[in-house]
């Protein structure tokens, strides 16, 4: 049997369960494929946000009252419902009670983060609306919620203020696609994001134990991380990850990471998913793999 080809996931591994090593470690599809994990980000919580969100909520102001300061929720990432889920935590274990949220609605992109919301541990009677599963990017939500918000709210002669949980590095195109619509959106930054001191560490020793491998990938979930990425693997100034012995490629989980890696290192990588999920992924990969193969 030929070696395995390592996929280097650079991520924290989902628990209890990860769709990407499930889809990676499949032996019935023709392909050999070995998923290795390599965590690139560490999160903090945004004091300053997260002080803010929990007067929001502790003075009931995120509801469908007329005159409420908040109408409704966006969510676009997991570590934003993260801090969510800690302050629905931190509430109860309060003397306070939770507000209720029943009667908003919670928009999330994707079928990820929805899986996060739903298991954010509010009391049973104040269950999230959660709408936007179906979509996979923030130009889709936007859209969506341009349509569903407007019908929620009906009635009222102007749309209530959303509250957009983000981190400090994000894309704009919610905020400018609401806004133009007179959608307002208060974008609150509840966490912050860096690369680990140890990835670099840890993804020089993979790359040094798969040095004998043909065909190597390494799957790339966010711009941050990308330059210590291409700095471990010898490249940046742009030229194709070969050499003589063996071949290192290249794929994204969007065209965030991709548009970031031509922009700021004029490096194309092999793959960008068309779909951010772990079937995306596999499929251009698995793609891009049945190509090499009858050239």
């Amino acid at each position: 049997m030929s070696p395995k080809t390592p996929v280097f996931l650079l991520k924290t591994k989902s628990t209890p369960g990860d769709a990407y090593e499930e889809l990676f470690s499949r032996t019935d599809d023709g392909f050999n494929f070995e998923p290795v994990f390599v965590p690139v980000l560490e999160h903090s919580f945004d004091e300053t946000g997260m002080t803010k969100v929990r007067g929001v909520l502790r003075s009931n102001s995120v509801s469908n009252a007329q005159g409420s300061p908040y109408g409704g929720m966006i969510f676009t990432s997991q570590r934003a419902v993260e801090a969510f889920s800690s302050l629905v935590q931190e509430g109860a274990n309060g003397s306070e009670p939770w507000p209720d949220l029943s009667g908003i609605p919670i928009y999330s992109v994707g079928p990820a983060t929805t899986r996060a919301l739903k298991a954010v541990p509010v009391p049973s009677q104040y269950p999230l609306n959660i709408f936007g599963e179906h979509t996979g990017y923030g130009q889709e939500l936007a859209q969506f919620i341009l349509k569903h918000y407007a019908e929620w709210y009906k009635d009222r002669p102007m749309m209530p203020p959303l509250l957009f949980l983000v981190g400090e590095q994000r894309r704009d195109v919610i905020p400018r696609v609401l806004g133009a619509a007179s959608f307002p959106v208060d974008e609150v930054v509840v966490y912050r994001t860096g690369v680990m001191q140890s990835f670099r560490k840890d993804f020089d020793q993979w790359l040094e134990e798969t040095a004998d491998r043909p065909e190597r990938w390494a799957v790339v979930f966010s711009p941050t991380g990308c330059e210590a990425m291409l700095s471990a693997l010898g490249v940046l100034d742009g030229q194709k990850l070969r050499d003589s012995e063996r071949k290192t490629f290249i794929a994204t989980i969007g065209t965030t990471t991709r548009d970031h890696l031509i922009r700021e290192f004029a490096f194309h990588p092999e793959v960008c998913a068309a779909q951010p999920s772990p079937e995306g992924v596999w499929h251009g990969i698995t793609q891009f793999t049945k190509r090499l193969v009858k050239q």
